[in-house]
């Protein structure tokens, strides 16, 4: 039978050696144990322990100095320090020193087995984290373009990544604000550390509560055994809420207590846990409006919208359209074991002429129809070989209901629309158009800019 994992128990007292040995194999547990830091060193190099328990005063040193020496060490286990008569100080900094804590003893069998538990869970995820990153493909943790939008996003990234500030990200529907949580999480100072995801829309509204803060065994129907909330997992690094619009409101006022206190506890338990997470959030809805038609708690939409980013849509950044389109030709043509076609200038314009209401989603939907369709010995496409997986609009509709939009953002197409033919009609000439449309010329001046068009 597998244990549940190797422990190093360094103590110089043999009754506290002996007692947690017992208590630790009693749970499945590999203990191996030294009662001094010559000794430790020699089992941390021997046994590769998933877990330190180091007591502070030992006979040639002491617990911190020898935690100090593994700092340098990337595949260093995590340290639980423990003292006898420890002071503030030395709880300070075995933190600092990178600590996961610090026990004072006598410790409590059931503290003990607590905080081994956790950490070893929590150490586990990191370690699956870091390795599921590694073998993500680097384009696909990348923020594609070279458009001034795209640009400005990404300093706005590198600026707040370096902060611990909450951050609100907004946009339609397939804009990529996943992409830009990871972003931030990847250049900021936890990308050592988890980023865990949850999309509120996606968990019933039963089951969030459990998701985001774990729940013990038997604490509903259902569940027979311990869960590790989504809070827990991200410790020290990072969770992305996405769709917080759509959390269900009870569940709001349970999140913004956790915002406000970094404590939580697991649903049918009595242990708070304090917990260090940085959190980013993403909707899709207008906060503001969901506020006033009392959906959405204006107090934890201010928690949360500390540093707000909004994710363009793609009609914004046409100009970009070219480089995903490459980037996705070649994703989709190696996942489907086919040859990249090459697109001619023609094709690629007849794509950056659509509007793509389901942004870069849609886009590479639309570049994976082509690859898998197109025929399978044909190396370049032109625009006729690719006209027909193109949508089009009618001509006597410029601009329709689009489903995932608000009626605001339907609105202001709508406006930019007939504004751009107005233009167009009057030869761009900004007094002209103007008066065509009734508009007083400074205020037509602002609405140009309010819709981006210069």
């Amino acid at each position: 039978m597998a244990t549940a994992g190797k422990l190093l128990v360094v103590d110089d007292e043999r009754n506290i050696l002996v007692s947690l040995s017992r208590a630790l194999e009693l749970e499945n547990y590999e203990v191996v144990t030294a009662r001094n830091v010559a000794e430790a060193r020699h089992q941390l190099r021997a046994a590769a322990p998933d877990l330190c328990l180091f007591d502070v005063k030992l006979p040639d040193g002491d617990g911190l100095t020898l935690l100090e020496t593994m700092q340098d060490d990337p595949d260093r286990p995590p340290v639980i320090v423990m003292s006898g008569h420890g002071t503030i100080d030395d709880a300070v900094r075995a933190l600092q020193l990178g600590a996961v804590d610090y026990l004072e003893k006598p410790i409590g069998q059931d503290r003990l087995l607590l905080t081994v538990a956790n950490t070893l869970e929590r150490s586990r995820l990191r370690a699956e984290n870091a390795e599921l990153k590694a073998q993500l493909p680097l384009e696909d943790r990348t923020i594609i373009g070279r458009s001034k939008v795209i640009e400005a996003l990404k300093a706005q990234i590198d600026r707040v990544a370096v902060s611990e500030g909450r951050v609100l990200i907004t946009g339609d529907n397939g804009t990529g604000k996943e992409l830009i949580a990871h972003a931030i999480h990847a250049a900021s100072r936890r990308s050592a550390h988890p980023f865990v995801s949850l999309n509120c829309a996606a968990v019933p509204a039963e089951l969030i509560e459990s998701e985001l803060f774990g729940h013990e065994k038997g604490a509903f129907t259902g569940a027979v055994s311990k869960k590790i909330g989504k809070f827990e997992r991200a410790d020290g690094g990072t969770l992305f809420l996405d769709e917080v619009g759509d959390m269900p409101a009870n569940m709001q006022a349970k999140l913004l207590r956790v915002l406000q206190t970094g404590e939580l506890e697991r649903v049918g338990g009595n242990q708070t846990f304090k917990v260090d997470v940085r959190v980013l959030a993403a909707t899709n809805k207008d906060l503001p409006e969901e506020i006033a038609a009392g959906r959405f708690r204006e107090d934890l939409y201010y928690r949360l919208n500390v540093v707000p980013l909004r994710s363009p849509p793609l009609r914004d950044r046409r100009e970009d359209i070219p480089l995903l389109v490459e980037r996705f030709l070649a994703d989709v043509a190696t996942r489907n074991q086919r040859r990249a076609p090459t697109l001619t200038a023609g094709a690629l314009a007849l794509l950056a002429s659509h509007d793509y209401p389901g942004n870069v989603r849609e886009l590479r939907n639309l570049v994976e129809r082509i690859v898998i369709l197109a025929p399978p010995h044909q190396d370049v496409l032109d625009e006729a070989d690719i006209r027909d997986f193109v949508p089009t609009r009618r001509p006597d509709s410029p601009v329709g209901y689009e489903p995932g939009k608000r009626l605001s953002e339907l609105v202001a197409d709508a406006e930019r629309a007939i504004v751009v033919a107005a233009l167009r009609a009057h030869n761009d000439v900004v007094a002209d158009t103007a008066r065509a449309l009734g508009v007083e010329r400074s205020n037509f001046h602002k609405k140009l800019k309010a819709l981006g068009l210069k």
